[in-house]
């Protein structure tokens, strides 16, 4: 693990906002950039920028496996410029909630194959994203009945929904510094079978008050170990988990997501631009593929600090950014060309449009999401949302 203690935060904040590596600059010299641009991703061409979120939907079969109606869900949405899929543990100590699908047995690695497969058949690109819940679980859900792990024993205020419904988080079990490097070698062993199940790539899921996000933010980690304290410290599970990760793919085909701000899942950060200014400096090091960034919206929290927006990630991060939350067909061009961004992401509009780009492309009305399907299970709000091409033959 390579961390360099000696490259502070404030000089980072104190960088130019148009810091782009020349490959980027190279596609902008010749005409503005848009959602329709083209893309060099690693070694991976993406034909345009408009990029699936990762979304959790629920639909996992038995044992955790994606099934063939994942695949049509996934095959669906093929013509984004990439497609990431929704989170999937890394372990069954990794899973938060009943149906989300699993990358650690082969029925699972079997079952993404199809889902590969079908995606690559329809001309498309597919990153895993692999995720570890931490305390956002629930003993039922859990091996043997145990509690969930977490950097530090702090129970999350709330509740969780279960197979029995909806129950109250319970208080998790501080993870031993020697339990750590077993949840690192499940990123690795997981990333092995991303590979064998024929993704394009990986996305290392640190966002959002999971896992690797708890480790990040002060609120939810008081260790006093190597894994506690400074920022830096606070980043090391971060920086191993990719590293593992990037040993099996190549830094490249890697690419983490973060969200600074976000309160969900009862985190947050008392400097989170200082925080992130060092994780971002350390994963800047490693030459991935990418950085996803969930941007500061109304009702997160900024306790103290600078705020870590796009363009303040941009100042931090050479290489290619993206940028995820509440974006329209407008506000996503724009952030393009004000080169705040180099991709964007989009949730419940592709949920609700198999066919984003075309849409955008056509200018055309939009189906809206349904949000009481969003988790139910079954086809219906998950594989019958319907293109511009079946809503001119009749409809839904």
């Amino acid at each position: 693990m390579r961390f360099n203690a000696q490259r502070p935060a404030a000089i980072f904040l104190c960088q130019l906002i148009f810091n782009y590596p020349a490959t980027v600059q190279a596609m902008t010299r010749d005409g503005a950039v848009d959602l329709f641009s083209p893309l060099k991703l690693g070694p991976t061409q993406l034909p345009n920028r408009i990029v699936m979120a990762p979304m959790t939907r629920n639909r996992a079969e038995a044992g955790e496996v994606p099934g063939d109606l994942s695949a049509a869900y996934y095959a669906q949405r093929a013509t984004a410029g990439l497609v990431i899929t929704e989170g999937t543990q890394i372990s069954q100590q990794g899973i938060g909630y009943p149906g989300t699908p699993g990358l650690h047995s082969s029925e699972q690695v079997a079952g993404w194959k199809k889902v590969t497969e079908r995606v690559h058949d329809a001309g498309g690109r597919i990153f895993a994203q692999l995720w570890h819940v931490g305390r956002i679980s629930h003993p039922s859900l859990q091996p043997g009945g145990g509690l969930p792990v977490a950097p530090s024993a702090l129970k999350p205020a709330g509740e969780i929904f279960t197979l029995s419904g909806m129950r109250p988080f319970e208080t998790p079990r501080a993870l031993e510094t020697d339990e750590i490097k077993t949840i690192v070698d499940q990123y690795r062993q997981a990333a092995r079978h991303a590979h064998q199940a024929g993704f394009d790539g990986v996305e290392l899921h640190a966002a959002n008050g999971y896992l690797i996000d708890q480790f990040l933010r002060d609120k939810t980690n008081r260790r006093t170990d190597r894994y506690g304290g400074t920022a830096l410290n606070r980043s090391r599970l971060l920086i191993e988990a990719c590293d593992a990760i990037t040993e099996v793919w190549g830094a490249d085909r890697v690419g983490v997501r973060l969200s600074p701000t976000n309160p969900f899942n009862d985190i947050s950060d008392s400097h989170p631009a200082a925080t992130f200014a060092v994780a971002v400096t350390e994963l800047a090091a490693r030459g991935l593929a990418y950085l996803h960034v969930v941007r500061p919206q109304a009702g997160h929290t900024i306790e103290s600090g600078t705020l870590p927006d796009m363009r303040f990630f941009r100042s931090l991060w050479s290489g290619v950014l993206m940028a995820n939350c509440g974006f329209d067909f407008d506000s996503a061009n724009a952030a393009l060309r004000d080169r705040s961004a180099d991709l964007v992401s989009f949730g419940a509009l592709f949920l609700a449009n198999p066919d984003l780009p075309a849409r955008f492309r056509a200018n055309a009305a939009l189906n809206a999401p349904d949000v009481a399907t969003f988790y139910e299970g079954g086809a219906r709000g998950y594989t019958d949302y319907p293109s511009l091409a079946s809503a001119s033959e009749g409809g839904r």
